[in-house]
Formats: C-alpha cells, structure tokens, sequence
C-alpha cells in the first residue's frame, strides 16, 4: 500500500513520491531507513522541541517587556516622584512564574492555531494580581503608594501589553518557524476540510504533507504497541519529517485510535484529533470525574433567561453607543449615496430572524435601484455556492457603493435593527427567504439566537462559506454562546474588516 503525500522542497529538493516498501504494521508502505524523497535525517521530534521552545521564548520574551514597560510608564507618567525599587525586579520573575502555572507558556505546542484573543482572560487575571500587590503591598515594589488612579494605569497598562506583546511575539515566531509537517489520518473528505482550514487563514503555519486513508489501511489490534511497532511509526516520521498527525477518528475503532495516539505521542509527535461529537455538541463541555470515569456533561442548548438578558443588555449598551458615535458618519454617507444615483438612501431587505420571524434588514444602498431585476441575468457569474449570491465585481454596484462595500460601512444602519431588538451584534447570519428554506433538520436551531450583524462566518477567511458550512457553524456558535466569545468575535472582526477579507 502507499501513502498519498503532498509535493514541496526540503533543503532544495523537490519531492513528490508515493511510499514503497514492506506492509507492516500501518498497513503503509514504508520500508525501514528508505527515504522517499531522499531526505537523509530525521527532524520531526526535534523541529517539534525546536519550534515549541521558539514559541515559549518569544512568549516569554514578550511579558518581560510587558511587565517591566507597564511599570516604567506608570512612574513617569506619575506626577508624584515615584521610583521603582530593587524589590521591584523580583516581580518579574515572580509573574512570569504565575504565567507558567497559569499554562501560559505551553497552549501553542498542542494547537495548530495560535492565538492570543483566546487566553485573555488569563492575562487579565495576571494583570489583576500584579497591580493589586504593586498596590497593597505599600513602597515594597514602588517607592511611595501608589494611588487608585496610579493603580487603575497600571493595571490597564499591564493587560494591554500583555495582549499586544504576545500578539506581536506570536505573530513574529510564526513568520521565524518552519511549516509544521502534518500527517493527517482519516477519510478523504475531512482532508480536504483541513488542507483548506490549514491555508489562509492567520495564526496558522502548518500543511499536510501526507495522508492516510483509515478506510484503505488492514485493522490492526488494539494491545499494547510493540518496538517493531514503534520502529515503524518512527520510520514514518523520518521519511515524511512528520511534526504532528491530525487524526479523524471512526466512530468504531476507539481502540485502534488510543493505541495510535499513545504509539504517536511515545515517537515525540504531536497529535490532534477532530472529536465528530463535538459537532453536534460543541466545544462548551464540563468533563466530570466520577470516581476514576471520565464523563462529558453537555450543556442546555438554548440561553438561559439570565444569559438572554446579559446579551440584549450588551446589545443595547453596544448599539446604542455605536449609533452616537457614528451619527456624522452617517449623514455624510448618506449625502453622498444621494448625489451619486437616484434612488433611496436606505436598502431594506426581508430576512429570517429568530425563531423563524422575518423581519426589514437595513442597509445604505449600495447598488443601482433595479438590482434585484437584473440578478437572474447575472446568475452565470454567481461565485458562491449551495444557494447563496456573490460576485466579486458586481456591476450593479454604484461607485459609492462600491466604496461603502469595501469598508463594510454600508453595514452601520443595522445598528438600529439591534436596538429595535430585531438583531445582535453578533449572532447567526440572517438569511434571506429562499436561502432560509435551503437550511434543514437540526440546522435550523441556529435560529434559537436573535441574527448578528457579524458572526462566527463572517471571521473565516477570504474564502466564500457554503451555506451547508455557514449553518453548521452558526448551530455551534448557539451551543457554545457566552459573553466572551461575542467580544472575541467583535475584536477578530475588526481587523478581518480593515483588512477588506471575506466582504
């Protein structure tokens, strides 16, 4: 049998070649110390080690300039003499070391994503803990007490260049490692689903480099893994410079997947796995330990009252701020839609709102006054797909339109859908009548959310989502809400947004 690999360079060798050699106990064909693209030395477990200890370093690298610039700007900035002490100095060590208990250091090895939004609130809380000693423990750290003013910069000056610093150390060390080399085993339609998740997207340097068909490869026993075994496995990971194996498990063979996870693990690589119950259940779990049983409680699927409540608050608060600020924004954008074509300034279109209720979106008009006429003439352009419209260059677009498009701007008057409680800031896509009848089954309790004016589909990527992929993920968001996610989502929009992806 023989593996399916990608094609790339390695030290200027173009390789391209399917695995011969002996069965064993893949089912692969590897034969032991042959290389199939004639690279001569093993570097998956190293580069692994190598490009993990980057990581940590920059990260590492990234709080000390934090912590110590937080301080020094907090005592000049004072307009008392504050001096930092020598007792000052044993506080970066100190938090450096809550960080690693905290896990700080070590999330990247295990995620192919690396993203510094996620772990926020733990550098908040280290933020927290680091002003509120520099305050209480008197002249221990600052020489004269700090005030609460002093104590309220300091803490905003630490959570803000701990959140920079290490987006910035990220975003360096990703542009400094190699590719991560991934072997992905598993059907061929969640290979796909992963190559086009591992490209274009930010926070992310990896590709797969081979593929293993679950379905083509001879069982093998589930008992403990022998060293003929983990030779091979090793063999594997030499001839391809494997640093880490993604794996979509069958929903019979958990046997064979624990034995191949601890022999991958054992060989020193690292192991990610598309769990497919999440799909369904989403990702916000509580794992119970029941006297030595591990088991998964899966939360209720709709909001509680209390959630549905914080939510339409944090709606309110968000658009209604919003609205005031944007206000001269928004007569100059209309003036200029008026002198440009005739027409209305405003668009407004039926959608499907929650629970099934339609309701007017609106929007600055950004196209000619008989668009929608003139769209069964344009269908041979559609560049979306399973139901939805998109053309990249529509020509029923006005220039001004053309203009608010790009900017996303034509989008503000949603604002006042939100206040009128008839959309969110972020929720699912609100769907026009004929791609609404499109979405069936279980996919349809996206609807249990009010719709947002940005969501889970709209931070993606330049790619356009399918609408049988845009509904799957809006039915996680749903069963993964919190307040927290809807706040990341809002931050990841706005450079998704300025950086004119996916508009």
């Amino acid at each position: 049998m023989s593996v399916e690999t990608g094609s790339g360079t390695e030290e200027g060798v173009a390789w391209r070649a399917p695995l011969a050699g002996s069965r064993g106990f893949w089912g692969l064909g590897v034969r032991r110390g042959v290389l199939a693209s004639g690279i001569a030395e093993v570097r998956g477990p190293a580069a692994c080690m190598r490009r993990d200890a980057l990581f940590r370093r920059m990260l590492l690298a990234a709080d000390v300039v934090a912590i110590v610039a937080a301080f020094v700007l907090t005592v000049a900035l004072s307009r008392r003499s504050l001096q930092l002490t020598w007792a000052g100095i044993a506080a970066v060590p100190i938090l450096v070391v809550c960080a690693k208990l905290s896990g700080l250091y070590d999330r990247d090895e295990t995620l192919l994503r690396k993203t510094t939004l996620d772990e926020a609130p733990k550098l908040l809380q280290l933020a927290t803990l680091c002003a509120l000693v520099a305050w209480l423990t008197g002249g221990l750290i600052v020489h004269g007490m700090l005030d609460r003013h002093e104590a309220m910069f300091l803490w905003l000056a630490l959570a803000g260049g701990l959140i920079l610093a290490r987006a910035g150390a990220r975003a360096l060390a990703l542009r400094i490692a190699p590719v991560e080399r991934c072997l992905f085993i598993g059907d061929d339609l969640s290979a796909e689903t992963i190559r086009s998740k591992l490209t274009g997207h930010g926070g992310v340097k990896a590709e797969v480099v081979a593929h293993l068909d679950l379905d083509k490869v001879a069982p093998w026993s589930t008992d403990s893994f022998s060293e003929s075994r983990l030779a091979e496995i090793r063999d594997l990971a030499r001839t391809l410079d494997v640093h880490r194996a993604i794996i979509a498990p069958r929903s019979a063979d958990a046997g064979e997947m624990l034995n191949l996870v601890r022999t991958l693990k054992a060989v020193g690589v690292r192991v990610s796995v598309l769990p497919r119950l999440l799909e369904v259940v989403g990702s916000s779990v509580e794992f119970d330990d029941l006297h030595g049983v591990t088991v998964m409680g899966v939360r209720r699927f709709d909001l509680t009252r209390s959630s549905a409540a914080f939510k339409r608050a944090f709606d309110l608060f968000g658009a209604s701020l919003g609205l005031l600020a944007v206000s001269p924004l928004l007569a100059v954008i209309a003036v200029a839609i008026k002198l440009d074509s005739r027409g209305p300034v405003f668009f407004r279109q039926q959608r499907v709102g929650r629970h099934g209720q339609r309701f007017g979106m609106l929007k600055f008009r950004t196209m000619v006054p008989d668009a929608e006429a003139l769209k069964d003439s344009l269908r041979h352009r559609n560049e979306a797909k399973e139901g939805l419209f998109k053309i990249a260059e529509d020509p029923r677009v006005t220039r001004v339109g053309r203009l608010l498009r790009r900017s996303a701007l034509d989008e503000l008057p949603q604002l006042w859908n939100i206040v009128r409680g008839e959309m969110s800031l972020v929720g699912p896509r609100p769907l026009v009548l004929d791609e609404d009848q499109r979405v069936e089954g279980w996919h349809r309790r996206r609807l249990e959310l009010t719709p947002g004016m940005t969501g889970p589909w709209q931070i993606l990527g330049p790619s356009r989502v399918p609408l049988k992929e845009m509904v799957a993920i809006d039915y996680l968001y749903v069963a993964n809400w919190s307040l927290w996610t809807d706040i990341k989502i809002l931050l990841r929009t706005v450079p998704h947004v300025l950086g004119r992806r996916g508009l």
